[in-house]
């Protein structure tokens, strides 16, 4: 170990991020590039003094949800722990939160870390860190100009994990494509699934991972997630180690979580049939690492989502903001949304900046004809791909009169507020959120000061 680089380095990204918060900034990637450039054994250095467990979170779909709530589960437990709670998920956002615990000296005294990590970044990351436990929540085609197909993306996984043989898996089974990691019978594996059916999407081809036969399902949850067996050879969706068990989505999420001869309840105000696997996930390997979790429903009912995970604003109505940056995630928060028995008034958004991915041909995969429900009144698209929006809706058979198109994102929030429904729905892809984000929260306060 070089004491005096690690100690510059820290001592450096803890001023960067000082200084990016004073420019109103999150400082969370940046200064940890500063940090592993003035010494690029910073994050091995530092990871080495984790004192009980590395736990690694990816996926396409859900990683910052299932590992902010894998955090809240391990550090309301008394433990300490570094988590890059913020989303920074690339190689320096990780080095970054390493650094920013440690104290000026290069000194960690942390139990765990529990981190999510980008799937293409993987590899560069585990080069630095062998993970004691690794999460994979899903994998969803998402950012194709970047990632490619999802076979590129499980093949970063499997690059990583070459790395790591040591390390476990605890993974969602209802996903094929996850469930093959599983397939290393020399690498210890605990697989959470939903048993039992579930509404079926429509009919799909989906195939097998070992001889590419289509897969049989005997229920389907959404996308490829579900009950699967391939007719021509041995894969199938394995026996899980937690199952869940009698779900109910009226008024929030409902179901029990069997394993080891135990049945949990859960009980929360949760919107969304992927947040069961968020909240499975998370539970799932915090007691694997450390034992029961007294007060899990609590902890569950405190926990503050990051930014456009179907956020509630006060405004003029209540309006609810929701990320939405793949087919998959889409169609579900489209699933959701449509669950309110109110009418409803609906923004979409999407940019094409290079962190949104550049290619939007996954727009004709989102399921947008459900939005020809009658409760859907109005519905405005927005942001620098308005136009294409507008044509996808047209095509999926919305009426003309329903649609608006403004490339304004403040024009399509007064539009959508000063709409007819009894609720508003604002669902956008990555940087739209967080432009959206400022303008709801802006539009708040002025609500509240005119009451």
């Amino acid at each position: 170990m070089n004491r005096f680089r690690l100690i510059l380095a820290v001592m450096a990204c803890k001023l960067a991020i000082w200084g990016s918060k004073m420019l109103g900034k999150h400082g969370s990637s940046m200064p940890g590039h500063l940090a592993f450039k003035i010494y690029p054994g910073v994050l091995k250095d530092l990871s080495a003094q984790i004192k009980r467990e590395i736990i690694v979170v990816c996926g396409t779909n859900g990683k910052t949800t299932t590992n902010n709530l894998l955090y809240s589960f391990l550090n309301s437990s008394g433990y300490k722990v570094v988590c890059n709670r913020v989303g920074a998920n690339m190689f320096y956002g990780v080095c970054c939160a390493f650094a920013a615990e440690a104290n000026i000296f290069g000194k960690l005294n942390r139990d765990f870390a529990c981190l999510e990590v980008d799937e293409a970044s993987t590899v560069k990351v585990f080069a630095h860190i062998k993970p004691d436990k690794m999460l994979i929540t899903n994998l969803f085609r998402d950012q194709l100009d970047r990632y490619g197909e999802i076979e590129q993306t499980a093949g970063y996984l499997k690059r990583a994990l070459e790395q790591s043989p040591d390390t476990e898996l605890i993974i969602n089974a209802d996903d094929p494509l996850v469930a093959q990691f599983g397939l290393d019978r020399e690498r210890k594996c605990h697989y959470i699934g939903v048993d039992e059916g579930a509404v079926n999407e429509k009919d799909e081809s989906y195939f097998c991972v070992l001889c590419g036969e289509k897969l049989d399902y005997e229920y389907r949850h959404y996308s490829q997630l579900g009950k699967y067996s391939c007719p021509s050879c041995v894969f199938k969706r394995p026996e899980l180690d937690f199952k869940v068990k009698d779900v109910s989505q009226d008024g929030g999420l409902k179901f029990n979580l069997l394993y080891d001869g135990k049945t949990v309840p859960f009980d929360v105000n949760y919107r969304g049939f992927y947040n069961i696997y968020n909240i499975s996930l998370s539970y799932a390997a915090a007691t694997l690492a450390v034992g029961e979790i007294s007060d899990y429903l609590k902890i569950l009912a405190q926990y503050k989502p990051q930014i456009g995970r179907m956020e509630e604003f006060s405004l003029l109505k209540t309006t609810v903001l929701n990320m939405a940056k793949n087919p998959a995630g889409f169609n579900q928060a489209l699933t959701t949304v449509l669950k309110d028995t109110k009418t409803k008034d609906i923004l979409l958004a999407v940019n094409d900046y290079e962190s949104d991915g550049q290619d939007i041909s996954w727009l004709w995969d989102v399921d947008f004809e459900l939005l020809n429900d009658s409760g859907v009144l109005n519905i405005i698209t927005t942001g620098i791909r308005a136009d294409e929006l507008a044509l996808r809706l047209k095509y999926a058979g919305v009426k003309e009169e329903k649609i608006t198109k403004t490339s304004n994102l403040k024009v399509a929030v007064n539009l959508l507020q000063n709409g007819g429904a009894e609720v508003c729905y604002a669902l956008a892809n990555y940087t739209a959120v967080f432009s959206l984000y400022d303008i709801f929260k802006n539009a708040e306060k002025e609500v509240g000061a005119n009451e």
